[in-house]
């Protein structure tokens, strides 16, 4: 049997693109060339070549952070190309990126969210209104923004204004929820069918950042994370158990990573994030990693999880 021809999309248009060149190349550079011809792709610049290669590809590792990778976009053309991926599809991408949406669908499952207002641009009176049915502290979010962008928290209502304009200028949508103060976790997952609960991570940033912020997130040593985390036996898998019913509430596959934070009173669902990083400081790879799949295996595993999903290419 050849080498598999593998399309690594990344780069993109979108405010993650420093971070999506970051996790395709390191996924080109532990590709095993005797096994793979790694095929780098840029859909900003690349995208009619990604076409006209289509026929000749045998699947596509999708590292495309933020909107136009992790939005559906891309799988929709994905999709019609007949080109298998490793990630979720138009709709589980879609609803997990759009932030509120995926809320609607936590609570249908019965999972653990924090109590949160939808505002929308123009609406009169935004602060009144996050004071009267939320009150302080918050966290202000950005609907359809990755990698922690636009994210503030707010504990006095003078701030609160501006952190609503600064998340405004990046979505027309904005999604305001209390803040819960407690240990933050997350909760990997790889499977198609039968899913794997990956080790979990406890995430500490460094005593300047107020949050997992994308300077914490991306910056070598500027948050320390513990793999597996010291949580007793029953809380992690709690926590393993909500990860996977994030994973199938929003109709995903391939894998994805939640985040939690654990509170006094138990596990919050945050988000699910469809294409997780896949940086020298990622969190999903330190995961598999504990699980005994070292970078290389992980890799040689999305590209399996892509095969899996493969259906006959249209004419």
């Amino acid at each position: 049997m050849g080498k598999l021809r593998v399309a690594v999309l990344m780069g993109g248009s979108s405010s993650e693109r420093p971070v999506s060149l970051k996790s395709g190349g390191a996924v080109l550079k532990n590709l095993d060339p005797s096994r793979y011809e790694a095929v780098p792709l840029d859909p900003s610049i690349d995208l009619v070549r990604l076409i006209e290669e289509a026929p000749r590809l045998d699947a596509a590792l999708v590292m495309l952070h933020g909107r136009g990778g992790e939005d559906g976009s891309v799988q929709g053309l994905l999709d019609l190309l007949g080109l298998p991926y490793q990630c979720a599809g138009v709709l589980g991408c879609a609803l997990a990126m759009d932030k509120p949406m995926a809320k609607d669908r936590f609570r249908l499952a019965g999972l653990p969210v924090a109590l949160d207002v939808v505002l929308r641009r123009g609406e009169t009176q935004p602060v009144e209104r996050v004071s009267r049915e939320l009150g302080l502290p918050v966290v202000v979010k950005p609907a359809r923004e990755g990698s922690s962008f636009g994210i503030s928290i707010v504990r006095r209502e003078p701030d609160l204004a501006p952190a609503l304009e600064a998340a405004f200028a990046l979505d027309p949508v904005v999604l305001v929820e209390s803040f819960l103060p407690g240990r933050e976790i997350t909760a990997g997952v790889l499977g198609n069918g039968p899913l794997q609960a990956l080790p979990l991570v406890e995430i500490i940033p460094g005593d300047k950042y107020r949050f997992f912020d994308y300077e914490a997130k991306y910056t070598p040593g500027a948050s320390r994370e513990i793999c597996p985390a010291p949580l007793d036996e029953p809380t992690t898998r709690l926590i393993q158990e909500l990860g996977c019913k994030a994973h199938q509430a929003l109709g995903l596959k391939g894998y994805s990573r939640s985040d939690f934070i654990l509170t006094d009173q138990g596990p919050v669902l945050l988000e699910t994030n469809t294409i997780p990083g896949m940086t020298e400081t990622s969190l999903l790879p330190q995961a598999a990693a504990a699980a005994g799949l070292d970078f290389p295996a992980l890799v040689d595993r999305l590209v399996e999880l892509a095969m899996e999903s493969r259906e006959p290419r249209r004419a």
